[in-house]
């Protein structure tokens, strides 16, 4: 687990998310979190899966809308994740 949890930290997904959906591209932005949603799920990061699974549903029904406190929920727990998988090393 502590292998998956570095290749978590180490991967530049989130940053590229994060960039395409300031871009406003819906479509990418769902796939996006969609990845991140489902990679959440498989680690038993609960706390960011359920922010990136309010995301991913409003993502799907081509919306931006509202969108803005959602991807900052998303961050928040991102960071949240991110601190304690680094207090591990």
């Amino acid at each position: 687990m502590a292998d998956l949890c570095g290749c978590f930290c180490r991967t530049t997904a989130f940053r590229s998310w994060r960039k395409r959906c300031a871009g406003g591209d819906v479509k990418e932005a769902f796939r996006g979190a969609h990845t991140l949603k489902g990679v959440c799920q498989n680690l038993g990061f609960s706390n960011l899966y359920a922010p990136t699974y309010t995301l991913t549903e409003t993502l799907r029904a081509g919306q931006l809308e509202g969108t803005q406190e959602q991807f900052a929920k998303v961050a928040e727990q991102y960071q949240c994740t991110m601190d304690a998988i680094r207090a591990l090393d």
